[in-house]
């Protein structure tokens, strides 16, 4: 009898096998037979996909497994109604696959799973695997967007229109149409255990969702830590349809912060210096003091701080040279001029790259017990050696810098270099983490809980996880020249939604110093449009005369400053290979801004794209440029100078 039964479920199996099952949910279609179609609103995302993963060497294909069973059911979770569909798979001698896929109104996540009755150990998990993508991926969609995986080595984001083009975006990617503004999103809203991309390739009829991504962009050297367990899962990952891209990358964004909620921030945004700009390792009590009494007298007055009427007055590296009693007394001095004293720390990295030299914090280990190996060798970025976010002596030095920041009256750390926390490695201290993502998660949560009365400010850094910090610089270093400005801009135009899961984006310290008026303009404006807005030129007393006085004039702009409230500005029309010039936020009182650029070495002509701008139809606006205060006839063209920008306000009448 039990035999009997046994034959016949397997024959029932074996039916859901070869039965075609489709399910149909808001504009979604999605059927299976040997594969599964996904189309949305008529049009086919991709035709056959299948999910893989990475077994004893070899990559399984869902395909390769016998028989297939299916679960339908609605649902009403944190991401909003819709619809779940479940694909259970079983095969001789492979652990169970589980493929998942809920769909919403607009856009469906999916994931896969795999369940055995013992440890399977997998380094590469894809839930999306298809040779057959739509027409509006191949073609109708003209670009497709490069993400990096952080903002290291002056990396850029990208998008090409050449659909030849071979892509890996790590997190997220987005194919779009310039005109129509038409797109298509997918990426990981999970950041939990694994380093995630998308691939496009094979004139983009190929298309890829996978976690297991390691290589030289990720900063590492070894292939991506395997994971072990009876039921290994991947992260989930989000395939979107939109009506205008730039809603889909937001929307991105906002299912990652549902996933994961940023790090609060009950205040206004930062505004103010941060020592790097200019004064960098000759910094000390003297002048940075000075740089603070100038801000205090020559900057707030004029406007520059934020809505709570502060300034954030940062030491960067080269701190310390201060002895304890003049980190204390700097700080002091700063909040009697009611500003916020902030510092700097790199967590995970020794510079020093002594491997004999002792952890202060907890002598008994040395810096070559705490290193992150690969290959037996220590790991070096950015001429630092990285260390292991696991190992209890990392968790001593955290401590016992937290102590010292709260001892002298910090609340504000920049913490630099985090991507050297999230490589992958040989192993770690504790044997339950195998895999970089899972080993910076432990040591982010950490710095989450022992500097839980701070702001954090991460500067170089992965985009993901995001939920540890307030704010996130959002490209590499950036200096005083146009290329600078262009460079910051580069990264605005296809991440400006990153300020939906960080409170900020941070556009790096504004530099005035050995640069044209019309560049000074530039680099403030591509801070103010990008979040907060954080100055960086020597203001003591031997400090360049011609950069304080552009402060003065540039920084104490009313009109520019009452802009800045940390909300990033969208591209307008990211239609070039490298970086849009123009930029638009629109306010809630019925008023559109739009910043102008000009990167390049003669003026630009142009005329004022008011068919692109989110304007009420019908409604009369009056436009001011906010540099110069000059009012603007709408429909005369408007010439910008070379390495120069203009802000331009349209008010309803």
């Amino acid at each position: 009898m039990h035999n009997k039964a046994y034959i016949f479920l397997a024959a029932l199996a074996a039916c859901a096998c070869t039965r075609p099952s489709a399910v149909s949910t808001a504009g979604w279609r999605l059927s299976y037979d040997k594969g599964v179609d996904i189309v949305y609103r008529g049009d086919t995302i991709a035709k056959g996909s299948w999910a893989e993963y990475a077994l004893n060497g070899d990559t399984m294909k869902s395909g390769n497994y016998e028989h297939t069973t299916f679960k339908k059911q609605r649902i009403d979770d944190r991401y909003g109604r819709g619809v779940s569909w479940t694909l259970t798979m079983s095969g001789r001698d492979m652990p169970q696959l589980v493929r998942t896929f809920r769909l919403y109104d607009g856009f469906m996540l999916t994931d896969i799973a795999l369940e055995a009755d013992s440890t399977v150990s997998t380094s590469y998990m894809a839930p999306l695997v298809t040779r057959h993508t739509g027409d509006m991926i191949k073609g109708l969609m003209k670009r497709a967007v490069f993400v990096p995986y952080d903002n290291d080595k002056w990396i850029r984001y990208a998008s090409s229109a050449q659909a030849g083009d071979s892509l890996r975006s790590y997190e997220v990617t987005c194919v779009y149409d310039t005109e129509g503004r038409q797109g298509l999103v997918a990426g990981a809203i999970e950041h939990d255990t694994w380093k995630n991309a998308v691939e496009l390739t094979d004139g983009r009829r190929n298309m890829k969702l996978y976690s297991g991504a390691a290589d030289e962009l990720t900063r590492d050297v070894k292939g991506h830590g395997a994971v072990r367990s009876a039921r290994p899962r991947s992260e989930v990952m989000m395939l979107g349809c939109y009506d205008d891209w730039r809603d889909g990358m937001e929307h991105f964004a906002d299912l990652n912060a549902v996933t994961t909620p940023p790090r609060r921030w009950d205040s206004a945004v930062p505004v103010g210096w941060n020592s790097w700009g200019a004064l960098q390792f000759g910094v000390n009590h003297d002048n940075a003091t000075e740089v603070a009494t100038f801000l205090a007298d020559s900057l707030m007055p004029r406007s520059f701080h934020n809505a709570d009427g502060l300034i954030y007055t940062g030491l960067d590296s080269g701190w310390d040279s201060f002895k304890e009693a003049e980190l204390k007394d700097f700080a002091d001095r700063c909040k009697a001029m009611h500003q916020v004293p902030c510092i700097y720390w790199t967590p995970f990295t020794d510079w020093a790259k002594n491997p004999e030299r002792q952890v202060d914090a907890m002598p008994e280990y040395k810096y070559k017990d705490i290193y992150l190996y690969a290959d037996g060798k220590p790991q070096e970025l950015d001429g630092a050696y990285a260390i292991d976010p696991t190992h209890p002596a990392v968790r001593a030095m955290m401590e016992k810098t937290a102590r010292l920041f709260r001892r002298c009256g910090y609340r504000y750390v920049k913490m630099d270099f985090m991507t050297h926390g999230r490589m992958e490695a040989d192993s770690w201290h504790r044997k339950d983490i195998t895999t970089g993502t899972q080993a910076y998660n432990y040591g982010m949560h950490l710095i989450d809980s022992i500097f839980s009365d701070m702001y954090i400010n991460l500067s170089i850094s992965p985009l993901f996880p995001a939920q540890y910090a307030q704010s996130r610089r959002i490209a590499c270093d950036a200096w005083n020249k146009i290329k600078d400005t262009e460079y910051t801009m580069n990264a605005l135009t296809w991440g400006w939604w990153l300020d939906r899961v960080y409170s900020y984006n941070d556009a790096d310290h504004v530099v005035l110093r050995d640069a044209t008026e019309g560049e000074n303009r530039a680099r403030v404006t591509s801070a103010v449009i990008t979040g907060m807005f954080i100055t960086g030129d020597d203001f003591s007393i031997k400090g360049d005369s011609t950069a304080k006085a552009r402060a003065v004039s540039m920084l104490g702009n009313e009109r520019v400053n009452a802009l800045i409230d940390g909300r990033a500005f969208r591209p307008l029309n990211a239609d070039d290979d490298r970086s849009e010039h123009m930029f638009v936020r629109a306010e809630l009182d019925g008023r559109v801004c739009l910043a102008v650029f000009n990167y390049g070495d003669e003026p630009m002509t142009f005329s004022l794209p008011v068919e692109r701008l989110p304007m009420q139809k019908g409604t009369e606006y009056k436009v001011q440029e906010l540099w110069s205060g000059e009012t603007v006839d709408s429909r005369n063209s408007v010439t910008l100078p070379s390495k120069d920008a203009m802000i331009f306000v349209f008010r309803p009448e």
